[in-house]
C-alpha cells in the first residue's frame, strides 16, 4: 500500500490509515486519512469524522478534511462538466 499511496492511489492511502489506526497510531492515520479525504475519498473524510465524534479528533480537523474533500469532489465535477461540453 505504501508505494502505491506515495504515487497517489487513494485508497491505499485510506487503508494505510487504517492500519496505522489499528495499531494506535492515531495521528499517522489522521495525517494518511486527511490527504486521501482532500483528494475526494469519502471513507477518509467519514474515519476523521468518526475519529471526531469519539473526540479523537478535533472539529478544526473535521472542517479542514470536509473543506478538502468538498473542493475536491467539486474540481472533479468540473472537469467533468469540462470534458462533456468539448466531447458535445
Amino acid at each position: 500500500w505504501q508505494q502505491a499511496a506515495m504515487k497517489g492511489h487513494v485508497a491505499s492511502r485510506y487503508f494505510l490509515g487504517v492500519a496505522e489506526f489499528k495499531e494506535g497510531n492515531c495521528g499517522l492515520a489522521m495525517q494518511h486519512w486527511m490527504i486521501s479525504a482532500k483528494m475526494g475519498y469519502e471513507d477518509s473524510l467519514n474515519a476523521i469524522k468518526g475519529m471526531f465524534m469519539r473526540d479523537e479528533a478535533t472539529k478544526a480537523h473535521y472542517a479542514e478534511a470536509l473543506r478538502g474533500y468538498r473542493d475536491a469532489v467539486e474540481e472533479m465535477k468540473t472537469h467533468q462538466r469540462e470534458e462533456a461540453k468539448r466531447l458535445g
